[in-house]
């Protein structure tokens, strides 16, 4: 797949590849991108990480989020706000998780604020795709847009890795000035690095 074309356009078309996947595939490419994202010294490293929790064909983080969790891991799980903004609050399991706006599962706990996120050593990002600099197609809400400036506006340099799919690693992603590139992405079969930490 090559990035022709406008970021609308090329979110449909990678939604459309993703809405094909079965639930075997999905479940199946967690599995693998669990072990993968294991794999990563910055998360071996990591005393809190800012995670996700994935929805629909999103590649999974339940496996991923659960053996960080095994570790000793602190996570962090977005709570959206209806500004589209994101504040934060610390995962327990799934059976902490409740239903929220937008068909996304959020954690039941106190809210830590939006600040949280400044204090986490790496933070995995959702995406649509990354091209081999490490500019990363989001859906287009901007919510991680307002992240990323906040870790910048704070100083915090988390190690920021992108979770996706094999095949989401493009030569071209439409970007702008201000998208700062993820370090990695994670596929079910590779890691992919952009920049030294």
């Amino acid at each position: 797949m090559n990035a022709e074309g406008s970021k609308p356009e090329l979110r449909r078309s990678l939604i459309a590849v993703r809405a094909r996947l079965t639930a075997d595939d999905i479940a199946n490419a967690q599995a693998r991108l669990a072990c993968r994202a294991l794999e990563l010294p910055e998360l071996a490293e990591a005393g809190t990480v800012a995670a996700y929790v994935s929805v629909g064909s999103e590649p999974g983080t339940r496996d991923l989020r659960e053996a960080l969790r095994a570790r000793g891991v602190r996570v962090l799980l977005p709570v959206l706000q209806e500004d589209n903004d994101l504040d934060w609050g610390q995962d327990e399991g799934p059976e902490r998780l409740v239903r929220a706006r937008r068909g996304l599962l959020e954690p039941d706990g106190p809210r830590l604020g939006p600040e949280a996120v400044t204090r986490a050593d790496v933070v995995l990002l959702p995406g649509l795709a990354v091209n081999r600099r490490g500019v990363r197609l989001g859906r287009g809400g901007g919510s991680y847009d307002r992240v990323l400036a906040r870790l910048d506006r704070a100083g915090a340099r988390p190690a920021l890795v992108v979770l996706l799919y094999d095949g989401e690693v493009l030569d071209e992603v439409p970007g702008e000035a201000h998208d700062r590139p993820v370090h990695a992405a994670v596929t079910p079969s590779a890691v992919h690095r952009f920049e030294s930490l």
